[in-house]
């Protein structure tokens, strides 16, 4: 069997990449901040829902407000009519780098095969980063005041195990979601 060799990647191929990767950057970054407060909203009803599997709290509701979302929980086990606001903020703290994320996906466009497989697993990957940031901040927010109020044994692993995926995902995962992304797609997908 002979072995095809590989071709360089021309000038030309590279202007167009380029191009592709600015066209996309600027027009899904107009486009997402017309969207992004409806997609952050999604996200944190699915986090908050996902939430009570884990925790022995009810899901009450979101209040969206002026610069951020108000999630309401209330304790499953507790008599009392106890509420549990969490305060989240803006979008922008989790999201400010999709745009970013689709750009690169865009210009991967000429070397992945499979594309709609790679793109849909793409955009899994990156609402699953979302979900799981949000998800982890709930939970530790909700075991800390369970706890703080007696609803909840004292367990400083579960807290600390929270707090862990929280920050390693808001720090680590949110901030290189963009190439963790794009290397993952053309890695898996390349032609």
């Amino acid at each position: 069997m002979q072995r095809v060799p590989k071709r360089p990647v021309s000038k030309g191929m590279i202007i167009r990449i380029v191009l592709i990767f600015l066209g996309c950057y600027f027009l899904s970054l107009m486009l997402w901040v017309q969207i992004k407060d409806h997609y952050s909203y999604t996200v944190i009803y699915a986090a908050s829902k996902l939430v009570t599997l884990v925790k022995d709290v009810r899901f009450e509701g979101l209040k969206k407000e002026k610069g951020h979302v108000q999630v309401t929980f209330s304790p499953v086990r507790s008599m009392s009519d106890i509420l549990i606001n969490i305060r989240l903020g803006e979008a922008d703290f989790y999201t400010y780098n999709t745009p970013l994320t689709l750009a690169i996906l865009a210009a991967l466009f000429p070397f992945v095969k499979r594309k709609r497989r790679a793109y849909g697993q793409g955009f899994l990957i990156l609402i699953g980063v979302h979900l799981l940031l949000i998800f982890s901040l709930e939970a530790h927010i909700l075991t800390g005041t369970l706890i703080g109020r007696g609803l909840e044994p004292a367990n400083n692993l579960r807290v600390f195990a929270y707090q862990f995926l929280w920050r390693f995902t808001e720090i680590m995962m949110i901030r290189f979601e963009p190439f963790l992304i794009g290397v993952y797609v053309f890695f898996k997908f390349k032609r």
